[in-house]
Protein backbone atom coordinates (compact mmCIF):
# COMPACT_ATOMS: atom_id res chain seq x y z
CA UNK A 1 0.00 0.00 0.00
CA UNK A 2 2.81 2.39 1.14
CA UNK A 3 4.33 1.78 -2.59
CA UNK A 4 1.41 2.26 -4.63
CA UNK A 5 0.33 5.70 -2.82
CA UNK A 6 4.56 6.83 -3.41
CA UNK A 7 4.53 5.62 -7.45
CA UNK A 8 1.01 6.98 -7.91
CA UNK A 9 1.12 10.47 -5.70
CA UNK A 10 3.97 13.01 -7.72
CA UNK A 11 6.38 14.69 -5.83
CA UNK A 12 4.64 18.47 -5.97
CA UNK A 13 1.66 16.29 -5.05
CA UNK A 14 3.35 15.38 -1.90
CA UNK A 15 4.57 18.67 -1.01
CA UNK A 16 1.17 19.76 -0.86
CA UNK A 17 -0.36 16.92 0.50
CA UNK A 18 2.06 16.76 3.70
CA UNK A 19 1.63 20.82 4.26
CA UNK A 20 -2.29 19.95 3.87
CA UNK A 21 -2.45 17.64 6.43
CA UNK A 22 -0.43 19.11 8.78
CA UNK A 23 -2.63 22.56 8.77
CA UNK A 24 -5.43 20.48 8.97
CA UNK A 25 -4.12 18.44 12.00
CA UNK A 26 -2.73 21.95 13.86
CA UNK A 27 -6.08 23.81 13.59
CA UNK A 28 -7.97 20.70 15.52
CA UNK A 29 -5.03 21.41 17.11
CA UNK A 30 -5.50 25.27 17.75
CA UNK A 31 -9.21 23.73 18.85
CA UNK A 32 -8.40 21.66 21.36
CA UNK A 33 -5.56 23.61 23.02
CA UNK A 34 -8.04 25.20 25.51
CA UNK A 35 -8.65 21.51 27.26
CA UNK A 36 -5.03 19.79 26.30
CA UNK A 37 -1.58 21.12 27.48
CA UNK A 38 0.65 22.98 24.50
CA UNK A 39 3.33 19.72 25.39
CA UNK A 40 0.60 16.88 24.75
CA UNK A 41 0.09 18.90 21.81
CA UNK A 42 3.70 18.46 20.60
CA UNK A 43 3.10 14.97 20.70
CA UNK A 44 0.18 14.43 18.63
CA UNK A 45 2.12 16.86 15.94
CA UNK A 46 5.16 14.71 16.26
CA UNK A 47 2.59 11.72 15.39
CA UNK A 48 1.08 13.31 12.20
CA UNK A 49 5.24 13.42 10.83
CA UNK A 50 5.28 9.76 11.90
CA UNK A 51 2.16 9.22 9.88
CA UNK A 52 3.30 10.95 6.72
CA UNK A 53 7.09 9.58 6.66
CA UNK A 54 4.90 5.92 6.22
CA UNK A 55 3.62 7.30 3.14
CA UNK A 56 5.23 9.67 1.56
CA UNK A 57 9.15 10.09 0.60
CA UNK A 58 11.80 11.79 2.56
CA UNK A 59 11.99 15.74 1.32
CA UNK A 60 8.01 16.47 1.98
CA UNK A 61 8.48 14.32 5.21
CA UNK A 62 11.43 16.48 6.07
CA UNK A 63 8.99 19.35 5.43
CA UNK A 64 6.79 18.46 7.89
CA UNK A 65 9.14 18.03 10.32
CA UNK A 66 10.35 21.47 10.01
CA UNK A 67 6.83 22.85 9.51
CA UNK A 68 5.10 21.26 12.54
CA UNK A 69 8.07 22.63 15.06
CA UNK A 70 7.75 25.70 13.80
CA UNK A 71 3.68 25.66 14.22
CA UNK A 72 4.08 24.26 17.85
CA UNK A 73 6.50 27.04 18.59
CA UNK A 74 4.35 29.60 17.05
CA UNK A 75 0.97 28.68 18.20
CA UNK A 76 1.28 26.59 21.39
CA UNK A 77 4.87 26.94 23.30
CA UNK A 78 3.88 30.34 25.55
CA UNK A 79 4.04 33.16 24.38
CA UNK A 80 2.00 32.36 21.82
CA UNK A 81 2.23 34.01 17.86
CA UNK A 82 5.32 34.68 18.53
CA UNK A 83 9.06 32.38 18.13
CA UNK A 84 10.15 33.54 21.32
CA UNK A 85 10.20 30.42 23.69
CA UNK A 86 9.77 32.04 27.35
CA UNK A 87 11.73 29.40 29.57
CA UNK A 88 14.57 27.50 28.76
CA UNK A 89 12.93 24.15 29.68
CA UNK A 90 10.91 24.89 26.75
CA UNK A 91 13.65 25.71 23.99
CA UNK A 92 15.39 22.32 25.13
CA UNK A 93 11.88 20.79 24.31
CA UNK A 94 11.55 22.59 21.32
CA UNK A 95 14.88 21.57 19.82
CA UNK A 96 14.78 18.09 21.25
CA UNK A 97 11.37 17.95 19.12
CA UNK A 98 12.95 19.10 16.17
CA UNK A 99 15.77 16.67 16.03
CA UNK A 100 13.28 13.31 16.87
CA UNK A 101 11.31 14.82 13.97
CA UNK A 102 13.86 14.50 11.53
CA UNK A 103 15.54 11.28 13.04
CA UNK A 104 11.98 10.00 12.86
CA UNK A 105 11.46 10.82 9.44
CA UNK A 106 15.01 9.79 8.08
CA UNK A 107 15.16 6.48 10.09
CA UNK A 108 11.20 5.25 8.63
CA UNK A 109 12.66 6.48 5.36
CA UNK A 110 15.52 4.07 5.72
CA UNK A 111 13.44 1.01 6.78
CA UNK A 112 11.37 1.62 4.40
CA UNK A 113 14.18 1.17 1.61
CA UNK A 114 15.38 -1.57 3.26
CA UNK A 115 12.08 -3.42 3.41
CA UNK A 116 11.54 -2.38 -0.50
CA UNK A 117 15.11 -3.75 -1.01
CA UNK A 118 13.70 -7.26 0.97
CA UNK A 119 10.95 -7.17 -1.35
CA UNK A 120 12.83 -7.16 -4.56
CA UNK A 121 15.14 -9.63 -3.53
CA UNK A 122 12.54 -11.82 -2.25
CA UNK A 123 10.86 -11.24 -5.80
CA UNK A 124 13.68 -12.05 -7.69
CA UNK A 125 14.72 -15.15 -5.58
CA UNK A 126 10.60 -16.54 -6.40
CA UNK A 127 11.36 -15.23 -10.12
CA UNK A 128 14.89 -17.45 -10.49
CA UNK A 129 12.87 -20.08 -8.40
CA UNK A 130 9.88 -20.19 -10.74
CA UNK A 131 12.16 -20.49 -13.33
CA UNK A 132 14.26 -23.50 -12.67
CA UNK A 133 10.18 -25.10 -11.93
CA UNK A 134 9.56 -24.34 -15.32
CA UNK A 135 13.28 -25.46 -17.07
CA UNK A 136 13.16 -28.36 -14.96
CA UNK A 137 9.78 -29.87 -15.72
CA UNK A 138 10.22 -28.53 -19.40
CA UNK A 139 13.54 -30.18 -19.73
CA UNK A 140 11.82 -33.56 -19.45
CA UNK A 141 8.24 -33.11 -20.80
CA UNK A 142 9.59 -31.47 -23.60
CA UNK A 143 12.35 -33.65 -24.46
CA UNK A 144 10.81 -37.06 -23.93
CA UNK A 145 8.34 -36.60 -27.15
CA UNK A 146 11.09 -35.12 -29.04
CA UNK A 147 12.88 -38.22 -28.25
CA UNK A 148 10.30 -40.15 -29.72
CA UNK A 149 9.87 -38.75 -32.27
CA UNK A 150 13.57 -38.09 -33.44
CA UNK A 151 13.74 -42.08 -32.71
CA UNK A 152 11.14 -43.55 -34.19
CA UNK A 153 11.98 -41.14 -37.29
CA UNK A 154 15.39 -42.56 -37.75
CA UNK A 155 14.05 -46.10 -37.78
CA UNK A 156 11.52 -45.34 -40.40
CA UNK A 157 14.29 -43.63 -42.66
CA UNK A 158 17.14 -46.31 -42.00
CA UNK A 159 15.02 -49.17 -41.02
CA UNK A 160 12.57 -49.27 -43.69
CA UNK A 161 13.57 -52.08 -45.67
CA UNK A 162 13.67 -53.96 -42.56
CA UNK A 163 9.87 -53.14 -40.80
CA UNK A 164 7.04 -55.01 -41.05
CA UNK A 165 4.03 -53.76 -41.68
CA UNK A 166 3.33 -53.95 -37.86
CA UNK A 167 6.56 -52.43 -37.01
CA UNK A 168 5.90 -49.04 -39.27
CA UNK A 169 2.11 -48.33 -37.70
CA UNK A 170 3.86 -48.73 -33.93
CA UNK A 171 6.31 -46.38 -34.52
CA UNK A 172 4.04 -44.00 -36.52
CA UNK A 173 1.25 -44.83 -33.71
CA UNK A 174 4.05 -43.64 -31.27
CA UNK A 175 4.45 -40.49 -33.27
CA UNK A 176 1.29 -39.58 -33.22
CA UNK A 177 1.45 -39.68 -29.45
CA UNK A 178 4.27 -38.22 -28.97
CA UNK A 179 3.29 -35.03 -31.32
CA UNK A 180 0.27 -35.02 -29.69
CA UNK A 181 1.94 -34.62 -25.97
CA UNK A 182 4.69 -31.93 -27.49
CA UNK A 183 1.54 -29.77 -28.73
CA UNK A 184 -0.07 -30.20 -25.16
CA UNK A 185 2.73 -29.39 -23.58
CA UNK A 186 3.40 -26.36 -25.73
CA UNK A 187 -0.64 -25.49 -25.64
CA UNK A 188 -0.22 -24.91 -21.34
CA UNK A 189 2.55 -22.39 -21.98
CA UNK A 190 0.61 -20.46 -24.55
CA UNK A 191 -2.48 -20.39 -21.99
CA UNK A 192 -0.31 -20.12 -19.65
CA UNK A 193 0.69 -16.72 -21.29
CA UNK A 194 -3.00 -15.47 -22.45
CA UNK A 195 -3.70 -15.59 -18.42
CA UNK A 196 -0.84 -13.79 -17.59
CA UNK A 197 -1.46 -10.88 -19.82
CA UNK A 198 -4.87 -10.39 -18.62
CA UNK A 199 -6.40 -9.59 -22.04
CA UNK A 200 -8.00 -12.65 -22.49
CA UNK A 201 -11.56 -12.22 -23.40
CA UNK A 202 -14.18 -14.78 -23.43
CA UNK A 203 -15.47 -15.66 -27.27
CA UNK A 204 -18.96 -16.51 -26.29
CA UNK A 205 -21.05 -18.81 -28.37
CA UNK A 206 -23.79 -21.63 -28.38
CA UNK A 207 -22.45 -24.96 -27.31
CA UNK A 208 -23.38 -28.27 -27.03
CA UNK A 209 -21.88 -29.33 -23.64
CA UNK A 210 -22.85 -33.00 -24.31
CA UNK A 211 -21.19 -32.70 -27.64
CA UNK A 212 -17.92 -31.04 -26.45
CA UNK A 213 -17.81 -34.13 -23.49
CA UNK A 214 -18.02 -36.58 -25.48
CA UNK A 215 -14.89 -35.00 -27.72
CA UNK A 216 -12.83 -34.67 -25.11
CA UNK A 217 -13.32 -37.81 -23.56
CA UNK A 218 -12.48 -39.32 -26.95
CA UNK A 219 -9.12 -37.61 -27.17
CA UNK A 220 -8.67 -38.84 -23.24
CA UNK A 221 -9.09 -42.18 -24.43
CA UNK A 222 -7.53 -42.09 -27.44
CA UNK A 223 -4.24 -41.78 -25.01
CA UNK A 224 -4.62 -45.15 -24.02
CA UNK A 225 -6.01 -44.44 -20.55
CA UNK A 226 -6.15 -47.27 -18.03
CA UNK A 227 -9.45 -45.81 -16.23
CA UNK A 228 -12.89 -46.18 -17.07
CA UNK A 229 -14.51 -42.95 -17.72
CA UNK A 230 -17.94 -42.58 -17.32
CA UNK A 231 -20.04 -39.71 -18.69
CA UNK A 232 -23.59 -39.15 -16.79
CA UNK A 233 -25.43 -35.95 -18.61
CA UNK A 234 -29.12 -35.11 -18.83
CA UNK A 235 -30.52 -35.25 -22.03
CA UNK A 236 -32.29 -32.45 -21.95
CA UNK A 237 -29.60 -30.32 -20.61
CA UNK A 238 -30.02 -27.05 -22.78
CA UNK A 239 -27.52 -25.16 -24.52
CA UNK A 240 -25.04 -22.72 -22.92
CA UNK A 241 -23.29 -19.73 -24.18
CA UNK A 242 -19.87 -19.40 -23.62
CA UNK A 243 -16.23 -19.96 -24.72
CA UNK A 244 -16.25 -23.47 -26.34
CA UNK A 245 -12.55 -23.85 -26.46
CA UNK A 246 -11.89 -22.50 -22.86
CA UNK A 247 -14.43 -25.06 -21.71
CA UNK A 248 -12.97 -27.49 -23.88
CA UNK A 249 -9.58 -26.79 -22.10
CA UNK A 250 -11.01 -26.87 -18.73
CA UNK A 251 -12.41 -30.32 -18.75
CA UNK A 252 -9.71 -31.60 -21.13
CA UNK A 253 -6.91 -30.77 -18.48
CA UNK A 254 -8.91 -32.38 -15.40
CA UNK A 255 -9.66 -35.49 -16.97
CA UNK A 256 -6.12 -35.66 -17.96
CA UNK A 257 -5.06 -34.52 -14.41
CA UNK A 258 -7.40 -37.78 -13.34
CA UNK A 259 -6.20 -40.35 -15.93
CA UNK A 260 -2.37 -39.38 -15.28
CA UNK A 261 -2.55 -39.64 -10.76
CA UNK A 262 -5.38 -42.17 -10.56
CA UNK A 263 -4.22 -45.86 -10.20
CA UNK A 264 -5.22 -48.30 -13.17
CA UNK A 265 -8.28 -49.66 -12.80
CA UNK A 266 -9.85 -46.21 -11.13
CA UNK A 267 -13.02 -44.41 -11.68
CA UNK A 268 -13.60 -41.28 -13.38
CA UNK A 269 -16.92 -39.80 -13.82
CA UNK A 270 -17.98 -36.29 -15.58
CA UNK A 271 -21.38 -35.04 -14.43
CA UNK A 272 -23.18 -32.04 -16.45
CA UNK A 273 -26.15 -30.17 -14.73
CA UNK A 274 -27.87 -27.12 -15.16
CA UNK A 275 -29.08 -24.95 -12.69
CA UNK A 276 -31.08 -22.04 -13.77
CA UNK A 277 -28.37 -19.51 -15.71
CA UNK A 278 -25.22 -21.64 -13.86
CA UNK A 279 -24.15 -24.54 -15.70
CA UNK A 280 -23.00 -26.88 -13.35
CA UNK A 281 -19.30 -29.97 -14.25
CA UNK A 282 -18.50 -32.28 -11.92
CA UNK A 283 -15.06 -34.52 -12.32
CA UNK A 284 -15.05 -37.19 -9.66
CA UNK A 285 -12.95 -39.95 -9.20
CA UNK A 286 -12.24 -43.18 -6.92
CA UNK A 287 -8.60 -42.59 -6.42
CA UNK A 288 -5.97 -41.68 -3.63
CA UNK A 289 -7.03 -37.78 -3.22
CA UNK A 290 -5.42 -34.84 -2.26
CA UNK A 291 -3.19 -33.86 0.77
CA UNK A 292 -6.05 -32.06 3.01
CA UNK A 293 -2.97 -29.11 3.52
CA UNK A 294 -2.26 -29.01 -0.18
CA UNK A 295 -5.62 -28.42 -1.43
CA UNK A 296 -5.42 -24.83 -1.24
CA UNK A 297 -2.03 -24.80 -3.29
CA UNK A 298 -2.85 -27.13 -6.08
CA UNK A 299 -4.31 -24.49 -8.53
CA UNK A 300 -1.19 -22.06 -7.97
CA UNK A 301 1.53 -21.58 -11.01
CA UNK A 302 3.74 -24.58 -11.06
CA UNK A 303 2.27 -26.26 -8.13
CA UNK A 304 2.89 -30.20 -8.12
CA UNK A 305 2.58 -32.60 -5.18
CA UNK A 306 5.20 -33.27 -2.74
CA UNK A 307 6.18 -36.68 -3.39
CA UNK A 308 4.15 -36.68 -6.90
CA UNK A 309 5.76 -38.86 -9.94
CA UNK A 310 8.14 -36.98 -12.33
CA UNK A 311 6.99 -34.93 -14.94
CA UNK A 312 4.59 -32.66 -15.46
CA UNK A 313 4.59 -29.04 -15.63
CA UNK A 314 2.28 -27.96 -13.11
CA UNK A 315 0.57 -25.76 -15.22
CA UNK A 316 -2.61 -28.07 -16.12
CA UNK A 317 -4.58 -26.88 -12.96
CA UNK A 318 -3.63 -23.21 -13.02
CA UNK A 319 -5.09 -23.23 -16.59
CA UNK A 320 -8.32 -24.62 -15.10
CA UNK A 321 -8.63 -21.76 -12.37
CA UNK A 322 -7.40 -19.22 -14.86
CA UNK A 323 -10.30 -19.73 -17.72
CA UNK A 324 -12.56 -20.54 -15.23
CA UNK A 325 -12.69 -17.14 -13.56
CA UNK A 326 -12.12 -15.80 -17.39
CA UNK A 327 -15.93 -16.62 -17.81
CA UNK A 328 -17.05 -15.67 -14.42
CA UNK A 329 -16.93 -19.16 -12.68
CA UNK A 330 -15.33 -20.49 -10.37
CA UNK A 331 -13.77 -23.98 -9.14
CA UNK A 332 -14.10 -26.35 -6.05
CA UNK A 333 -11.41 -29.01 -5.24
CA UNK A 334 -12.64 -31.63 -2.14
CA UNK A 335 -11.80 -35.13 -1.38
CA UNK A 336 -14.75 -37.45 -0.75
CA UNK A 337 -15.80 -40.57 0.78
CA UNK A 338 -14.42 -43.17 1.34
CA UNK A 339 -11.86 -42.07 -0.95
CA UNK A 340 -11.17 -40.00 -4.54
CA UNK A 341 -11.44 -36.32 -5.49
CA UNK A 342 -14.37 -34.47 -6.92
CA UNK A 343 -13.38 -31.14 -9.05
CA UNK A 344 -16.65 -28.87 -8.93
CA UNK A 345 -17.12 -26.43 -11.82
CA UNK A 346 -20.13 -23.48 -12.05
CA UNK A 347 -19.96 -20.81 -14.67
CA UNK A 348 -22.89 -18.59 -14.78
CA UNK A 349 -24.18 -18.15 -18.89
CA UNK A 350 -27.03 -18.16 -20.49
CA UNK A 351 -29.18 -21.13 -21.85
CA UNK A 352 -31.67 -21.59 -24.57
CA UNK A 353 -33.04 -25.22 -25.72
CA UNK A 354 -32.67 -25.93 -29.47
CA UNK A 355 -36.36 -24.39 -30.27
CA UNK A 356 -35.93 -21.29 -28.61
CA UNK A 357 -32.19 -20.77 -30.36
CA UNK A 358 -33.66 -21.40 -33.77
CA UNK A 359 -36.26 -18.42 -33.07
CA UNK A 360 -33.26 -16.12 -32.75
Amino acid sequence: MVNFFINRISKPRQYLFSVLIVCAISAICFWLSTYIGYRVLGFILLLTVSMIAMVFDILPVLLTAVLTALIWDYFFIPPTFTFFVGTTEDMIMLLMYFVIAMINAVLTYKIRQVEKMARQKEEKANTVKLYNTLLNSLSHELRTPISTIIGATDNLQNNSAKLTLQNRHELIAEISKASFRLNQQVDNLLNVSRLESGFIQPKNDWCDISETIYDVVKIIEENNTHQKIRISINPDIPLFKLDKGMLEQIIYNLLNNAAQYTPEGSRIEIMAMCYADIMQIIIEDNGNGFPEEEIKNVFDKFYRLKGAKTGGTGLGLSIVKGYTEAMGGTVRLENINPKGARFTINIPAKTSYLKNLKNE
